[in-house]
């Protein structure tokens, strides 16, 4: 499978040679409510319509569970536009998605604080 900056969509010099809402042809919401955290994986059955390159490559990343903030950054495309693309694989059948495991843990304040006290020292 080749990396997504091999295709013919990205240049080195130039960079993405389409707008990205051309890749999901304009349309801004996607069919399946997906978080950024939602685990993609292929469920091996092939579509049945035609996709275009950033589908087909996106479907190589799920061989096992990917969030879809990953998938983004490995196609290099707006989460957005990552969702309609996800959500089109969903729709006929060659990736499932599922929401993440949250557990009902109680937030640890001392934590938080010490995460605040150091993101105001790099400031």
């Amino acid at each position: 499978m080749p990396a997504p900056q091999d295709g013919p969509l990205l240049d080195d010099a130039a960079g993405r040679l389409i707008r990205p809402y051309t890749v999901i042809n304009g349309r801004t919401r996607p069919s399946t409510m997906l978080d950024l955290l939602s685990l993609i994986m292929a469920t091996g059955s092939e579509p049945q319509s035609h996709l275009g390159p950033e589908h087909t490559v996106a479907l190589g990343l799920c061989d096992g569970p990917m969030s879809v903030a990953e998938i983004a950054a490995h196609l290099r495309l707006p989460a957005v536009v990552t969702k309609v693309l996800l959500s089109d694989l969903v729709d006929c059948g060659a990736v499932t998605a599922h929401a993440p495991a949250f557990h009902d843990m109680p937030t640890d304040r001392h934590l938080l604080e010490a995460v605040l006290d150091g993101l105001r020292r790099q400031l």
